[in-house]
């Protein structure tokens, strides 16, 4: 391996380690007293006003025609040297070769990494650092790059504004298992302890990737460790991919963030909450659609009125109903009361007239008086 393809898993572990100003080697981690919510203390950066990940609001986004399909250079022409997999105590990564790259921006950018961010297998919890509408995924894949047309290497160009550009992957999972992402976790067994690696086969990357590439949401962001550098920018694919709920479980719970010889401390939630927006702008290069998206609090509440009016309906019918079958209908409706039908005449006998319905106009005769009989 060349000298550039030995510092890239360095430069990765150096990620996770960073000099203070008394050059002393602050740790971080997700939880506890260097946890998240600390990092801003020992890490400036981490506290600045355009940090990563953001909850995308999709009704809030702009959508800018300019912003065209991505297109992926080299993903597929893994070669014939394998790959490297090590955990690094805060996740799973995968050094990508230099001839790797990104079309479709407007600078040059080679792949540098990518890795994984996860929860821990509780109902309902989170894993995905980015959210849409509130709603976290299962998992979320990061892919790192950095712009090597206006900058010599990685570590430059990762404090520069415009100095990298990461593409983000949802994670949800399916039924099926996804054959991609065995490329990765059949492995991590091998790497269960922060420091270990193992060669892997050579893959194709971009099968990990969903197949849309043109629907996507942008904007200027952070890395989402520290040291928080404010340099990267953002691709957040709207189109998620699958795995199956047997490979959600192995990236939870197979791999460790101390070290073999230390306690055991399962490497589990690794992915930081999202971050205030400020007067930033989330790009979309789609129109956003006339359908409303809801939020589960919206959602329950429409369910609830739909509830409450079906029931205040019902009550209603009831009423008419019974209001209805406690009065005549002749009486309600005598202008509309049919004429009788005439009775008609049985052999042998004779109907009696109806003195009711006798419409004659004569006044009536008097019946003379007849004495009864002696």
């Amino acid at each position: 391996m060349d000298l550039v393809g030995l510092s890239l898993p360095l430069l990765l572990v150096f990620w996770q380690w960073t000099t203070t100003t008394g050059a002393a080697v602050t740790y971080w981690t997700y939880t506890g007293s260097v946890g998240q919510s600390k990092w801003a203390d020992y890490f400036p950066d981490c506290g600045g006003k355009a940090q990563s990940p953001v909850d995308v609001a999709t009704v809030q986004t702009q959508y800018d025609p300019s912003l065209g399909p991505l297109t992926p250079l080299g993903y597929s022409q893994h070669g014939n040297k394998p790959f490297s997999l090590y955990n690094n105590g805060h996740t799973v990564v995968v050094p990508l070769p230099g001839w790797m790259g990104l079309g479709g921006l407007p600078w040059q950018f080679t792949a540098v990494q990518m890795h994984l961010h996860w929860g821990n297998g509780a109902p309902g919890a989170g894993g995905s650092e980015h959210t849409i509408n509130g709603q976290s995924s299962a998992a979320e894949l990061h892919v790192v790059h950095y712009n090597s047309e206006l900058y010599p290497n990685m570590s430059v160009a990762m404090t520069q504004q415009d100095g990298l550009a990461v593409l983000g992957v949802l994670i949800e999972t399916g039924e099926e298992a996804n054959q991609a992402f065995w490329n990765i976790l059949n492995y991590l067994g091998r790497i269960r302890h922060a420091g270990q690696s193992v060669s892997i086969p050579a893959f194709d990357v971009q099968s990990l990737l969903p197949s849309d590439l043109g629907r996507y949401y942008r904007y200027n962001g952070s890395l989402t460790t520290p040291p928080c550098f404010q340099s990267v920018l953002w691709t957040l694919f709207t189109e998620t991919v699958k795995i199956s709920h047997t490979q959600l479980m192995k990236l939870e719970t197979v791999l460790y963030a101390s070290k073999e010889d230390a306690d055991r401390v399962v490497m589990q939630d690794n992915y930081r909450t999202p971050q205030p927006l400020n007067d930033r702008t989330i790009l979309s290069s789609f129109p956003l659609e006339s359908v409303k998206v809801y939020t589960a609090g919206e959602i329950t509440a429409i369910v609830i009125g739909a509830l409450c009016g079906c029931v205040g309906v019902a009550v209603i019918i009831r009423f008419i109903v019974k209001t209805i079958r406690s009065t005549s209908s002749w009486d309600v409706l005598s202008s509309v009361r049919p004429a009788p039908v005439p009775r008609t005449k049985e052999p042998g006998k004779e109907l009696k007239p109806d003195v009711a319905l006798n419409t004659t106009t004569e006044p009536e005769k008097k019946e003379d008086h007849v004495p009864p009989p002696v």
